[in-house]
């Protein structure tokens, strides 16, 4: 009899689990990254198939993504904050699925009817094509940012509690969710266009977008009957936190310099009652400056700001399996088939490094997470910085990392004769490894993705670092436009990275952009150990039991509402 019922009650939390809001968060998680992943793998094909395999269309979809987050996330944060959870939720799932859904089948009609489009009007029908196929695309991604943090950054924080243990198990389950991911779903529709065709792909990612959007619209729905926190927003009582923020600034702790500081929406509703209102044109039309305005300077004022700083120069790197690295891999003789593995790998370490921050964390408290993962990946870059000087290096500082920038600009016939075997990274990816001239030894590049794999384990246990710290330690009201702004800069750093790369695109300065690339990485983790001693003194070099840890909130002396 007990037997009986000790299975029934492993039964029921079997099933209690499958049914929480966590769980629930999970598989809309999974669903909703899973089709970005494809639509984002796909997409670049797609546009490099549509202008005969060149990548220009490519280059300005990034430049227009990358470009819009860094003008539009603060504000897009501002709407977050300001609307109810679930229509911000809904709203964005919505309109980022019907996107995607209506730019494959733009697709699909550009694949199937190109050659009558390029002869219509000379072809200015498919020109429109292509700008309405990137316009539609980059508000998918948009909505994709506001999607981002509303579930990751707020709705998990909401379900989460005042559990910082279940919020580090969250966290590093949805970065898990992402590495996993980031390698199968590309995979899939990658076999898909192979064994079927482009107008195929696009097909199956415009249903699988119509399918997903509707389970997760009612994942949405359960998680936010089972959680009724996430009814109330604290945008919603800005007039009663103005009322107790000197009691609360006392209760915290913070001195007089940090209480004078006032946060985003509390300055707005203290001069709002003596300013005149204005509802003309211009000023309503002046309203996102202010808001785009207003959140980088509430991002500024707040007591994470180094750490955020942190994580966005860790973009600033080479160092990744994006095309710059497996380009210049190529260059290398590298071929494939290691390549895949070697992204395999990176997906692995990414992975030990999520469990190795919920393990770390538990130790030794958050902020000193933090530390030891910067150290851990800073220690692991060193390996690519050797590799720059190790056997096999092609790096050559006596030849100029700009020649190849002034051959495209002024052109081949104004270089010597000799000097045209000088070709850039961008012809060289495309030969094929077997043409390139045999390299005395492997040992370099050997190095390079070696640091770069083992680094993954402290870069992801340093990002989940950073986003805890955020979540805990920025004001519910302000948690959307303080994560959109942290977004927009961490495609600033990325946007410089690519600008490094146009500058020096040549194979032998690609150990000056590893060089810089370390040194941002640096830099950024100098930052973290700032912000680390101001928040712990010299207690952050004792790795205190979980008993004796004190916890971030009250390190930092700032208010929580988690």
């Amino acid at each position: 009899m007990d037997n009986s019922g000790h299975k029934k009650t492993r039964c029921e939390s079997i099933r209690d689990f499958f049914t929480s809001a966590k769980f629930l968060i999970y598989m809309g998680h999974a669903l909703s990254t899973w089709g970005d992943r494809m639509w984002n793998f796909a997409v670049s094909v797609f546009l490099v198939e549509l202008y005969g395999n060149s990548l220009l269309l490519t280059a300005v979809y990034g430049l227009v993504v990358a470009g819009s987050v860094l003008l539009l996330g603060a504000i897009i944060g501002d709407w977050v904050d300001k609307n109810p959870r679930l229509k911000v939720a809904q709203t964005s799932l919505l309109v980022q699925n019907s996107c995607v859904i209506l730019c494959g089948v733009l697709l699909m009609l550009v694949f199937q009817f190109k050659e009558q489009l390029v002869e219509l009007y000379n072809g200015w029908i498919l020109t429109v094509c292509y700008i309405l196929v990137i316009t539609i695309a980059n508000i998918a991604n948009l909505a994709s940012t506001a999607t981002a943090i509303t579930i990751q950054r707020d709705w998990v924080v909401v379900v989460a509690g005042q559990d910082s243990s279940k919020l580090a198990d969250m966290n590093a389950t949805v970065r898990i969710i992402d590495q996993l991911t980031n390698i199968l779903a590309p995979m899939l529709v990658g076999q898909i266009m192979t064994f079927g065709s482009h107008f195929v792909g696009c097909g199956f990612i415009s249903g699988w977008n119509l399918c997903s959007m509707c389970v997760e619209y009612a994942l949405l729905w359960k998680v936010y009957q089972k959680t009724p926190a996430l009814a109330e927003k604290a945008g919603q009582k800005d007039q009663e936190l103005k009322q107790l923020s000197p009691s609360r600034d006392v209760e915290n702790g913070q001195s007089p310099e940090e209480s004078s500081q006032p946060l985003m929406n509390e300055t707005a509703v203290v001069t709002s009652p003596d300013s005149p209102k204005k509802e003309g044109c211009c000023y309503q039309v002046a309203e996102p400056m202010r808001t785009f305005k207003a959140g980088w300077v509430a991002y500024y004022n707040q007591n994470i700001f180094l750490a955020g700083m942190s994580l966005a120069f860790l973009y600033m790197t080479v160092l990744g399996f994006d095309c710059i690295t497996t380009g210049y891999a190529y260059t290398q003789g590298l071929s494939g088939s290691v390549l895949s593995l070697l992204m395999g790998a990176s997906a692995i370490s990414g992975i030990c490094g999520t469990v190795a921050f919920t393990w770390i964390r538990k130790k030794c408290g958050l902020i000193r997470t933090g530390f030891i993962s910067g150290v851990a990946q800073l220690s692991c870059l060193m390996l690519c910085i050797a590799s720059v000087f190790a056997p096999g290096s092609v790096f050559d500082l006596s030849i100029s990392p700009f020649q190849d920038l002034y051959t495209h600009l002024m052109g081949e016939q104004s270089l010597p004769e000799a000097d045209h075997s000088l070709i850039s990274l961008n012809v060289t990816t495309v030969a094929p490894a077997e043409e390139m001239p045999p390299l005395q030894s492997y040992m370099s590049v050997s190095l390079l993705f070696a640091g770069v794999i083992a680094a993954r384990v402290g870069l992801w246990s340093f990002d989940l670092t950073v986003t805890q710290l955020i979540q805990e330690n920025v004001i519910e009201s302000e948690r959307g436009v303080i994560n959109g702004v942290q977004n927009s800069m961490n495609y600033l750093l990325d946007l410089l990275h690519f600008v490094m790369v146009i500058l020096a695109p040549n194979p032998e300065a690609f150990g000056l952009l590893v060089i810089i690339s370390v040194s941002f990485v640096a830099l950024g983790h100098l930052m973290y150990f700032r912000f680390a001693f101001k928040s712990l003194g010299s207690r952050l070099f004792l790795c205190c039991s979980p008993e004796q840890k004190v916890e971030t909130a009250d390190s930092l002396s700032l208010p929580t509402t988690v």
